[in-house]
């Protein structure tokens, strides 16, 4: 049987739950010896085609997830103030330069420290000082880093990326990929790590 030895974590800059995926990532992936590809992709075109709103319009839901959030965030201590800004209106460049950062190797603490700002200090991810401090923080100039994300080569690069999730099957953040079986949500996250650890075969 063949063995899956990494997963696909696609997820969207803008989604809150995301935040507890990206914080706790590092030790779960240290841990299990599982590989994660980050793919940063627009979750916001996705339910743009289903018109789907999925907390902005619904006041008692997003009462629940900000609380739920800092319940799990508690559990697993992190120190947060919400509610956070949110929606956020600028995911466009906070994914872009995620995919920026991955191609040259910066791009993960670059997502954790714009988070961390996002729900710890209440700058909204996108948005500035966010962009520039998270960028800063992970050794980047930004005015390098941001010339470089909006170029046509990024814009594209996001544009495919958000096909390929598509095609997946992909319609939310975080969602974990293990050949072609899926996990939604950070509460599925150690279901998809013994998923691949257990060797489960990809349907072909």
């Amino acid at each position: 049987m063949a063995r899956e030895s990494s997963i696909d974590f696609w997820l969207t800059l803008g989604s809150t739950y995301t935040f507890l995926t990206v914080m706790r990532l590092p030790d779960l992936a240290g841990a299990s010896g599982v590989r994660f590809r980050w793919r940063p992709f627009s979750l916001r075109a996705i339910l743009a085609e289903t018109r789907h709103v999925p907390f902005a319009d619904k006041p008692a839901k997003t009462a629940y997830m900000w609380r739920d959030i800092e319940r799990r965030a508690k559990v697993h201590g992190f120190q947060i103030s919400l509610p956070a800004p949110y929606p956020v209106p600028n995911t466009v460049l906070a994914n872009r330069l995620a995919l920026v950062g991955l191609d040259e190797g910066w791009g993960e603490p670059f997502v954790r420290e714009a988070y961390r700002r996002w729900f710890e200090l209440g700058d909204a991810m996108g948005s500035e000082p966010n962009v520039s401090e998270s960028l800063r923080a992970a050794g980047q100039d930004p005015e390098r880093a941001l010339a470089r994300a909006n170029s046509d080569e990024i814009e594209r690069r996001l544009d495919d990326e958000t096909d390929a999730a598509r095609a997946a099957g992909v319609f939310g953040s975080p969602t974990f990929a293990v050949g072609r079986e899926l996990f939604w949500g950070d509460d599925r996250l150690e279901d998809a790590i013994l998923f691949a650890m257990r060797g489960a075969a990809p349907v072909r």
